[in-house]
């Protein structure tokens, strides 16, 4: 038997085998209220270690993840997954998928860059927390 401490305002349906387990039915949060939640700032929690690294290697800040998130439709949803801290906190997590048109120095014109991002709303329904932020 696997202790869960479920964080995530989603509860309902409990994963069984541990991380990566796939929610049905998604998305488990609506976008909007997940934007309006992260658009000033305070609500957003890069909430595992390899989300903070993800975000570091893109030379982002929270305010950068504010932006990816605040770009994101309904359309760019891929799936919704249980995803663990690190810590023994268990989250329900929907999973997006984003392409933007970015200027790369490197390659000196603008290229299609794809952006994944996966969090979840806390229990008390005031924070973001994101679990990976990468291409």
């Amino acid at each position: 038997m696997v202790t869960f401490y479920v964080i995530s305002e989603y509860s309902s349906t409990l994963p069984t085998t541990g991380g990566g387990e796939k929610v049905v039915g998604g998305p488990l949060y609506h976008l909007e209220r997940v934007k309006s939640i992260a658009r000033d700032g305070t609500g957003l929690s890069l909430w595992t270690k390899d989300c903070v690294k993800d975000v570091r290697e893109l030379g982002w800040d929270h305010s950068d993840v504010i932006d990816l998130i605040q770009r994101l439709g309904d359309t760019d949803y891929i799936d919704s997954e249980w995803c663990e801290n690190g810590k023994g906190a268990w989250a329900a997590c929907d999973a997006y998928r984003i392409e933007v048109k970015e200027w790369v120095p490197t390659a000196g014109r603008d290229m299609k860059m794809s952006y994944f991002v996966k969090f979840a709303i806390n229990k008390l329904g005031t924070m973001v927390l994101t679990v990976s932020c990468h291409t």
